[in-house]
């Protein structure tokens, strides 16, 4: 089972970590689809900070799995922008959860829980 947790701060519940560990284990290796969008969505939210929040996260990445701390950033657009992109990984995680509950489980948490 593919596990997310997602670490909220602060009365706002900004994002302040996230990590994504496991396999789905849906169907082999190769042609497991969830374990792929699931790759795809994390991935591609961190590619997405860099390229459009100009912020390189201190992801971590390892077979099966990547985690990050999330910096707060001084200019508060690109600190927007990157959060943004965040909550928009947890939606489309979420939606994959809906589907594949028995694959995939997310843990949305406020620090101090």
């Amino acid at each position: 089972m593919i596990s997310v947790t997602i670490e909220r701060e602060g009365a706002e519940r900004r994002i302040a970590a996230f990590a994504v560990e496991g396999h789905a284990n849906y169907a082999k290796a190769g042609k497991d689809i969830v374990c792929a969008g699931v790759s795809a969505i994390s991935v591609g939210t961190v590619n997405a900070i860099e390229s459009l929040a100009g912020v390189e996260l201190p992801a971590v990445m390892k077979n099966g799995w990547l985690s990050s701390d999330i910096p707060r950033l001084p200019d508060a657009e690109a600190d927007g922008r990157m959060q943004l992109l965040l909550e928009s990984m947890v939606v489309m995680l979420g939606t994959i959860a809906q589907s594949y509950d028995k694959h995939v489980v997310i843990h949305d948490k406020s620090a101090g829980r």
